[in-house]
């Protein structure tokens, strides 16, 4: 057991075979929603899609966010040629900055993924990255990989399907991808290609598998430009817009639609500035110059000609929404009449934040808009289960593994996967961690598990939280603190200053002086316990402390706090 980290030491992975072989790994996001990175290995070469990030949960008191577990690269690293980014969302990059940290490799992707990747590393300062840009359709080798970039659609331009070419078969690894036959930038998913790919023969597919419970077809993009067509004609005041920062044709449907209702143009958030920055830079967004204005400025124009577009979809404490619905933000206050508009839906885990803030708006006024009111003002940049199936087809692999999923999604993907002719047994519902392995001579199987867990990055720290410090904020959260400073003579076994006790989350304080005069003078009884018996060693008489003061505690209370004896000698 890894005790700083909680957890087991991974299963023994077979050495190589004899025969030449390809490893399909998934470090993250199977089982999960985020964290999404996947190992792709050979006998000589090994390449990675994507290495991105995954919030915290309610239990993961105090972390900032949570990486993948890149020991299975350490021990690789020999062969460790490259790392392929299928598009720029944070769940596929966010990780990558402390993979750099660690490995020298080139990071291969198109254009706005690689600029996106840019910002991050300056976040981050790290100096020298190997950047190489690729166009969807252009190929790129590592040793005897070679991997096919292919156009689809997505929430953000420059997304591709991976189709990855080992010795041992092809291996077609969608990324998130969705059919969108009229998308905004005019360049529906590369069909031919996807056709060819699968007429080539492919050895084994991974598939996104995000909207897999959700039946039927997922509306274009276009439908949600109508809906801000709509919102637009009829909002009597400013309106607010909050979407993914990283969603590159939303944004150009809000600012198509300001343009078409003559209003002006601010934007609110760092992040959301950078992409926009970068994706007018490579020509994915058209913002006409005369539309913007700066965010200090809108109180000159008035509330009908103005329209700011923010961060905040997800309800994050520190996003430019959530403090603009507690009036917190520097630069600008919501007012009675504006409209927010909601262009996202909450991620997994997100609804309750996401819901507070919609209840704060109200409260100064705001009207909300958010997912199906006055139209669609939001759709899924992920496919649904006829686009999937419809992938299936144009692939037809002989394998298929489902990824980028809670495990209820991967095995309904499976099911839809078996409908299409994928025999049983060559359906894969694997979990972070897992090694499947395919050889011509013994086709595939599951070989092993090797290090899938979670790494926790709290401030600076990276993989030093895990559940023995979490478990000690549950209980602080829980029943608080307390501490007990005392001053002894370690000569004469005597008390020279305290006990003092701090308390923290025990006890109301103002109404404690009589409860806190007692459990003082229980410390007080223990310590001269300890002076009668003639125990003078610290670290004991810290743990008689400890034990005494617990159940002196919970016999009052019914509480058990965490209890930090502090003896100073003279």
């Amino acid at each position: 057991m890894d005790q700083r980290n909680g957890r087991r030491d991974a299963l023994v992975v077979p050495p190589p075979p004899p025969e030449t072989f390809v490893r399909v790994v998934p470090l993250g996001g199977c089982g999960e929603i985020g964290r999404n990175m996947t190992v792709i290995e050979t006998r000589d070469d090994l390449v990675v899609v994507d290495c991105g990030l995954m919030f915290p949960d309610d239990e993961m008191l105090g972390v900032d966010i949570v990486i993948n577990d890149f020991t299975y690269l350490r021990e690789r690293i020999d062969k460790f040629r490259a790392l392929l980014v299928t598009h720029g969302h944070e769940d596929h990059i966010g990780g990558i900055p402390y993979l750099l940290r660690e490995f020298n490799v080139p990071v291969v992707g198109t254009p706005l993924s690689l600029a996106l990747i840019r910002a991050k590393m300056r976040d981050h300062k790290l100096g020298d990255v190997k950047f190489a840009p690729i166009q969807p359709g252009e190929r790129v080798t590592h040793g005897d990989i070679e991997t096919e970039f292919v156009h689809v659609n997505h929430s953000l331009a420059g997304a591709c399907a991976l189709a990855l070419r080992t010795p041992v078969g092809t291996i077609f690894h969608t990324g998130d991808f969705k059919f969108d036959q009229t998308p905004i930038d005019g360049k529906p998913a590369d069909f031919a290609a996807m056709a060819r790919v699968g007429e080539e023969g492919v050895l084994v597919m991974l598939s996104d598998s995000t909207n897999a419970e959700r039946p039927g077809h997922t509306p274009s993009e276009r439908i949600v430009g109508e809906a801000f067509a709509n919102i637009f004609a009829r909002a009597p005041g400013r309106i607010i817009v909050t979407s993914f920062a990283s969603n590159v044709p939303r944004i150009q449907q809000v600012v198509d639609q300001a343009v078409r209702f003559d209003r002006k143009l601010a934007f609110l958030g760092r992040s959301l500035q950078n992409v926009i920055h970068y994706a007018t830079e490579l020509g994915h967004l058209t913002i006409p110059a005369e539309h913007v204005v700066k965010l200090e400025t809108i109180d000159e124009y008035p509330p009908d000609k103005v329209v700011v577009i923010t961060t905040g979809s997800q309800g994050e404490p520190m996003s430019a929404l959530t403090r603009l619905s507690v009036r917190d933000h520097p630069k600008m206050k919501i007012v009675a009449g504006d409209t927010v508009v909601i262009s996202a839906t909450p991620i997994p885990g997100n609804e309750k934040s996401v819901s507070r803030t919609i209840n704060n708006l109200y409260r100064l006024g705001a009207t909300v808009i958010h997912g199906t009111a006055q139209g669609t003002a939001h759709v899924s940049g992920h496919a649904s289960q006829e686009e999937l199936l419809l992938m299936l087809n144009l692939v037809r692999p002989r394998y298929f593994i489902p990824v980028h999923g809670e495990y209820r999604m991967l095995v309904t993907h499976a099911g839809l996967a078996q409908k299409t002719g994928v025999e049983s047994a060559n359906c894969f519902v694997v979990e972070n961690g897992d090694v499947v392995e395919f050889t011509a001579e013994r086709g595939a199987e599951k070989i092993g598990k090797t290090y899938g867990g979670n790494v926790m990055v709290d401030g600076t720290g990276v993989g030093d939280i895990g559940e023995a410090v979490l478990r000690d904020r549950k209980h602080l959260s829980a029943d608080g603190i307390m501490m007990v400073v005392v001053t002894v003579d370690a000569e004469e076994a005597r008390v020279v200053a305290g006990p003092d006790l701090i308390s923290r989350g025990v006890f109301y304080l103002p109404e404690s002086e009589t409860v806190i005069g007692e459990l003082e003078q229980t410390v007080s009884d223990i310590l001269h316990g300890c002076s009668v018996e003639g125990i003078r060693d610290v670290p004991t008489v810290k743990e008689h402390i400890r034990q005494g003061l617990s159940k002196a505690v919970y016999s009052k209370t019914k509480r058990r706090p965490i209890v930090v004896p502090v003896v100073m000698e003279v």
